[in-house]
């Protein structure tokens, strides 16, 4: 169903962050999380252009995102959009980075989302949320190297989806899972967080990664907590990366012992996520994850969400 455009030349939207991979589906699953998020303001003006007019934010290294349209994410989706579109007008974008840099929460995606779903109000006759699919994969892909649509779909679609290059689909999921995502004062990028996964991996790794896939998925669609514990379990990317975020065994073992169903590496990290049959395990657990990290020498903060959290929404 089309969005309704709204009356004026400037609409403003926010997208959520998001746990991209869900640690079993690397490039393939996503979910939004009730926890930090990026706002965008757009007008549409007559000059045929994409602008990024500023970014604000109080977060640490915000200052360094580019103002050229070309090299923002939220400015390349804009430009995608238009050139697609062949549109006659353009837009002015102004952000507030509320999901951190390098994090592991999406942080790169969240702002074409934000920006995209603005924009749209803005048309004549605007899209749907599945058109808008491919110019966030533009987008991401300025940050990231590659389109990958893990984070970019649940954006745009709120709770878990699995994304392809050319569609995304909402998956099912129960209402009593909920997740805590921890996020320590540390920064990976994600091309170095890529780089450790270029070597080859054994078949009988990859085949024993696809049953916990598969058990994963139907997990959730006949929402079997026994049966999700058994496929929440990453065997290609998290042993690579493991190592490049400080505190992570630690971290996950909290969560583990707090009877989580699995924990893994949130999107390329350093960020750290963990499942739970219930809200109030979630609620116990947070505080023992985010210490974790604290014995580790990081400070962090804790989110507790639902897994089934909200996609990116205009606002009033």
């Amino acid at each position: 169903m089309n969005e309704r455009a709204t009356s004026s030349d400037i609409a403003s939207a926010f997208s959520p962050a998001s746990v991209g991979n869900i640690g079993v589906g690397f490039d393939l699953l996503g979910h939004a999380i009730d926890g930090p998020r990026d706002i965008a303001r757009v007008r549409r003006i007559d000059m045929p252009e994409v602008r990024i007019d500023g970014i604000g934010s109080s977060i640490a290294g915000v200052s360094s995102l580019p103002l050229a349209a070309e090299a923002n994410t939220a400015g390349r989706a804009l430009i995608a959009l238009r050139e697609t579109l062949d549109l006659s007008h353009g837009f002015a974008l102004e952000l507030e980075k509320g999901v951190p840099l390098g994090s592991g929460l999406g942080g790169s995606a969240a702002s074409c989302v934000a920006a995209l779903v603005a924009a749209n109000a803005l048309l004549d006759a605007p899209l749907s949320r599945e058109a808008l699919y491919p110019f966030a994969l533009q987008g991401e892909a300025v940050a990231s190297g590659s389109m990958h649509g893990d984070n970019v779909a649940p954006m745009l679609l709120g709770g878990v989806t699995l994304a392809t290059h050319d569609r995304m689909i909402a998956l099912d999921v129960p209402e009593w899972l909920y997740c805590v995502v921890v996020h320590p004062d540390q920064v990976l990028e994600t091309r170095r967080a890529r780089a450790v996964l270029t070597e080859p991996y054994p078949l009988s790794q990859v085949v024993a990664q696809s049953t916990h896939l598969a058990l994963f998925l139907t997990g959730l669609q006949r929402a079997d907590a026994r049966m999700l514990r058994e496929g929440l379990q990453d065997l290609l990317v998290e042993p690579r990366r493991a190592a490049l975020i400080p505190g992570f065994a630690a971290v996950k073992s909290m969560a583990l012992d707090a009877d989580a169903l699995g924990a893994s590496i949130s999107g390329a990290g350093p960020s750290v996520f963990a499942w739970f049959a219930s809200k109030a395990q979630a609620e116990a657990a947070a505080p023992a994850m985010r210490g974790a990290f604290a014995d580790a020498g990081f400070d962090a903060r804790a989110y507790v969400s639902p897994v089934a959290g909200p996609r990116a929404e205009l606002l009033a």
